[in-house]
C-alpha cells in the first residue's frame, strides 16, 4: 500500500466532500450560521425526504439487502454493547454515557458515507450503501431516539417519543408504497427527489457549521473511547460480520466503509433536544470527523484491491 495509492484515494474520494464541509465551517464561523434551527430542519424535513427517497427508489433484489441491513444492524448492536460495558467500567456519569452510545453506535452512514461510497466504488455499491443508510437512520432515530430520552427520561416517556420522529412515518410510509405498487403523481414525486437530493450536500454544510462551534467538555477519556470504537473497531467488526454473511463485491465494500464512518452529525440534536452533553457530543463529532482520512483512505484501498 504506497503513499501515492493512499494520496490519490484520498484526494478522489475524500477531499471533496471535507471541501463542501470547509464551506460550512467557514460560514459557521464568519456569518455564525445557527446549527440548532439547521439541524432540526434536516432532522424534520429533509432526512425524511431522503430516506423516503431511496426506499421507493431502491430496487435491489430482498436477499441482498437483508444482508446488508443484517450488516448494520449487528454493527450497531455490538458496538452499543461494547460502549456500554466499557463505560460502565469506566464509570462514567449517565449523561456522559448516553452521549457516547449515541456517538459510538451510528455512524455519519449519510452525508459522509454516500458520496464516499460513490466516489470509491460505484453506483451499485451507492445502492447498497444507501440500503445501509436507511437502516442507520431508521435506528437512530427510533433506538437512538430512545437512547437519548433515556439519559433524563424514564423508558414509557421515551417509547412514547419515538412516535414524535418523522422519519419513522417515511419508512412506513414508503414500506406501504413498495408493497402495494403505489405510483406516486408526478409533482408529489418530484418534490420527494428535489427535497431528497438537496439532503447530503446541507447535511455537509452542517457538519461544518457544526465543527466551527465545537467545544471540548472535560470528558476527555470518553470522547477518547468513542472515536476509537467508532474509527477502528466498528470497521473491523463489519469485517467480521460481512464474512459471516456472505456479502461480496459492492455489498461487501459499501457496508464496510459505511460502517467506518465517523460520528453521525445529528447526534447533536439529539443532545440539543433531549440535553445531553453536546460539548462532548460535538468534541467527539470533530476529532472523529478529523482523523477518518487517516482510517478510511487505507480501508478504501483495502476494499478497492
Amino acid at each position: 500500500m504506497s503513499f501515492s495509492i493512499l494520496l490519490a484515494t484520498f484526494a478522489n474520494n475524500i477531499l471533496p466532500i471535507l471541501l463542501i464541509a470547509g464551506a460550512g465551517f467557514v460560514l459557521g464561523k464568519v456569518l455564525h450560521v445557527e446549527a440548532r434551527s439547521l439541524g432540526r430542519v434536516i432532522f424534520y424535513v429533509f432526512s425524511p425526504l431522503l430516506v423516503f427517497d431511496l426506499l421507493i427508489q431502491n430496487h435491489l433484489e430482498v436477499g441482498e439487502a437483508l444482508g446488508v441491513v443484517s450488516l448494520a444492524l449487528c454493527v450497531v448492536v455490538s458496538m452499543g454493547l461494547i460502549t456500554f460495558i466499557l463505560g460502565s467500567l469506566f464509570k462514567l456519569e449517565r449523561p456522559v454515557l448516553t452521549a457516547i452510545l449515541i456517538t459510538t453506535m451510528f455512524a455519519n452512514t449519510g452525508n459522509y458515507g454516500l458520496p464516499l461510497v460513490s466516489f470509491a466504488f460505484g453506483e451499485e455499491a451507492l445502492s447498497y450503501a444507501g440500503i445501509y443508510f436507511v437502516t442507520i437512520m431508521f435506528l437512530f432515530n427510533t433506538f437512538g431516539v430512545l437512547i437519548a430520552s433515556l439519559g433524563h427520561m424514564n423508558f414509557r416517556e421515551a417509547l412514547l417519543g419515538l412516535f414524535k420522529v418523522p422519519t419513522l412515518y417515511a419508512v412506513l410510509l414508503a414500506i406501504l408504497i413498495n408493497l402495494w405498487h403505489i405510483q406516486l403523481p408526478a409533482p408529489l414525486s418530484r418534490a420527494v427527489q428535489l427535497g431528497g437530493s438537496g439532503t447530503i450536500p446541507l447535511m455537509l454544510i452542517l457538519l461544518g457549521v457544526e465543527l466551527a462551534r465545537v467545544e471540548f467538555s472535560g470528558s476527555l477519556r470518553a470522547m477518547q473511547l468513542s472515536v476509537v470504537l467508532r474509527l477502528i473497531i466498528s470497521p473491523a467488526l463489519a469485517l467480521l460480520f460481512a464474512t459471516l454473511f456472505g456479502l461480496s463485491g459492492p455489498a461487501w465494500q459499501a457496508g464496510v466503509t459505511e460502517s467506518g464512518m465517523p460520528t453521525i452529525v445529528s447526534s447533536t440534536v439529539l443532545a440539543t433536544e433531549y440535553n445531553l452533553d453536546s460539548r462532548l457530543v460535538t468534541a467527539t463529532i470533530f476529532i472523529s470527523t478529523l482523523l477518518s482520512p487517516f482510517t478510511l483512505t487505507p480501508l478504501l484501498v483495502f476494499l478497492g484491491r
